[in-house]
């Protein structure tokens, strides 16, 4: 008789309906093992849309976005200028580490920019997708994760946050950020500083100030959104906050 295989090393079994809540713990357990490895408990979160792409280049998969900043330029200076930042004030092992999706977009200006300063600093959480999403050049191997679902990447982005930047973005991008912000407002986050970058955009997209007027947020929540314009001035938020904070 053939000796029967175990359970865990059954790729049926594993791929399974019923060994889903294994598969999902498998993706809290893997990326713990590895980031306590690595030494990374705090990051400086960047979000924003996969179809941004640098000017003058728009080529995208569908529809080109409207034509506004060259918000990956930008997301590149930014990345740039707080890797500069943390590399110069903080020593090895508590300097804060600048976490995307990995993807194209936003996401790859932003490990751009901090390529430049140095790449280890770089966490890629990517998510399978059957388009668009694949993990950019510039992303440290070590610190790059592949995830099936979202919830299971969402925890682990605000697991490591520190501070939040949003750029321009559609759907993905306002899930992870009404997340994030219903986390800090509901008290099962800690207050972060954040970032919404692009003032024409989200002056544009979402009226926050009608949704105070009309009782749905309180005014409290609205101090806790920055909204920024330049490279300098988002820098400026998220560093001297940052620094106002550490023990």
């Amino acid at each position: 008789m053939k000796k029967p295989e175990k359970a865990y090393k059954n790729p049926e079994f594993m791929m399974s309906p019923e060994a889903r809540t294994v598969r999902m713990l498998c993706e809290y357990l893997e990326p713990a093992m590895r980031f306590d490895r690595e030494k990374v408990d705090q990051a400086i979160i960047f979000f924003g849309s996969a179809r941004l792409r640098p000017t003058p280049d728009k080529s995208t998969r569908g529809q080109a976005p409207v034509s506004g900043p060259d918000y990956c330029a930008l997301a590149t200076e930014l990345a740039a200028k707080l890797a500069a930042w943390t590399v110069r004030e903080h020593p090895a092992g508590r300097r804060y580490h600048f976490c995307t999706g990995g993807g194209p977009g936003i996401m790859e200006a932003t490990a751009t920019g901090v390529g430049r300063v140095d790449r280890s600093l770089n966490i890629a959480l990517n998510i399978s997708l059957p388009f668009e999403q694949s993990v950019n050049d510039h992303v440290n191997p070590d610190l790059t994760f592949e995830f099936h679902y979202f919830f299971m990447r969402k925890l682990w982005f605000m697991q490591l946050a520190a501070a939040m930047i949003v750029f321009p973005g559609g759907y993905g991008t306002f899930d992870e950020m009404f997340e994030m912000l219903t986390l800090v407002q509901t008290g099962k986050a800690q207050p972060m500083p954040f970032v919404l970058f692009g003032r024409e955009f989200w002056d544009e997209v979402i009226d926050f100030k009608a949704l105070a007027r009309r009782g749905l947020i309180g005014a409290e929540d609205l101090e806790r959104i920055k909204f920024a314009d330049s490279v300098d001035e988002a820098f400026a938020h998220v560093s001297e906050s940052l620094s106002a904070s550490s023990p």
